[in-house]
């Protein structure tokens, strides 16, 4: 039963009763009932004679008496306001003090409370709200917000096969040199740093971030959320952004320094679901995480490796500007014909000195 001004008067009722009878709620004769069973007899007795304490009409003023049982009408509509009960009280106390009287102290504290109550409950709800948005907001960054969504409605996530999606891998060039060199709190404001930045680029595409390991990088285009061949054009655009940044990137500690970012990206069909109870993981399976992983670990700094899978979708587009790096044995996949990512119409990012050999 939610509150309400109406339930308040009836619990003032049987404050008078109380009061008037220098008893317990309901006392029958100097007889206790159990609370369970006079909430029992309340609800079960007849609508139109309804259980409630028997008060001798002469135990009590008789306008006091009848104000306690309107205050406990069965129909809360015919119960009186604060306002009514205050002001009929007041007259029965006209001649006594009204600081001392115990029901005007009485009827003081239930008007506040009754005043208040609305704010109250209007005020812990707000928080109530504040609070679960904090918990859905720091969901939706560990998870996709479609699947934190449905996790939050029906409890759990079934895996799903997806039949395209581009994944990005990268990693720093020479970063565990970088990292021996540096203290443990450097090593921590330099990801910190850097990934702040690639998310704030991240931000700005159709993209989700699988996770971070240390100096590795992996973003995904196409999931949960299907985006036809738009995947591939996300992915390498995202790739672009992420290379210019780097270039001009500062390290804190080693500001004449500058970071060489390695990237490979593949497209192909992949497994993603959730796992695990306590912080759980949006995890992605399947070959072309495999593959992708392969296209950065045997690409070059500064460059973007693609896939000639991912090529072939960019190729659609018609503004990607790929050149062949020619065959590149990779582990489990033997040779495999592949090309660097240079840029978009006239934005090329790829200034390598081996990449204007091959313009010229």
């Amino acid at each position: 039963v939610k509150p309400s001004q109406s339930s308040d008067i009836y619990s003032f009722s049987i404050l008078l009763q109380q009061i008037i009878l220098r008893s317990g709620p309901f006392d029958d004769g100097g007889v206790s009932i159990e609370p369970r069973e006079i909430v029992e007899m309340v609800m079960t007795s007849n609508l139109e004679v309804p259980y409630r304490p028997a008060v001798p009409g002469d135990a009590c003023p008789r306008d006091l008496h009848q104000l306690m049982q309107q205050c406990w009408a069965e129909n809360p509509d015919e119960r009186p306001d604060m306002t009514t009960v205050r002001t009929t009280v007041k007259k029965l106390n006209k001649k006594e003090s009204g600081d001392t009287n115990l029901l005007n102290n009485l009827l003081k504290r239930m008007e506040q409370y009754t005043n208040n109550l609305e704010g109250l409950v209007k005020e812990r709800t707000q928080a109530f709200l504040d609070e679960k948005k904090k918990a859905e907001d720091l969901l939706y960054e560990i998870l996709p917000r479609s699947i934190a969504k449905q996790l939050q409605r029906e409890g759990s996530v079934l895996p799903e096969s997806y039949y395209a999606s581009s994944i990005y891998f990268s990693d720093i060039v020479g970063f565990t040199s970088l990292s021996s060199e540096s203290t443990p709190m450097q090593v921590i404001d330099l990801l910190n740093d850097l990934y702040t930045c690639f998310d704030d680029i991240a931000g700005k595409f159709d993209v989700y971030k699988v996770e971070t390991i240390g100096d590795a990088y992996m973003v995904v285009s196409g999931l949960p959320i299907r985006n036809g061949d738009n995947h591939a054009r996300e992915i390498a655009r995202m790739a672009m952004d992420l290379l210019k940044a780097i270039k001009v990137f500062d390290i804190r500690h080693r500001p004449n320094e500058r970071l060489k970012l390695r990237i490979g990206l593949h497209t192909g069909s992949c497994c993603a679901g959730v796992v695990g109870l306590k912080m759980p993981r949006y995890c992605l399976f399947g070959d072309t995480v495999n593959t992708a992983s392969r296209m950065e670990s045997n690409g070059q700094a500064l460059r973007i490796h693609i896939s000639p899978e991912l090529k072939l979708v960019l190729d659609k587009f018609g503004t990607f500007v790929c050149v062949p790096r020619g065959y590149v044995e990779m582990k489990g996949k033997g040779s495999v014909y592949t090309y660097w990512l240079v840029g978009e119409g006239s934005d090329i990012v790829d200034d390598t000195e081996e990449l204007s050999t091959m313009l010229l």
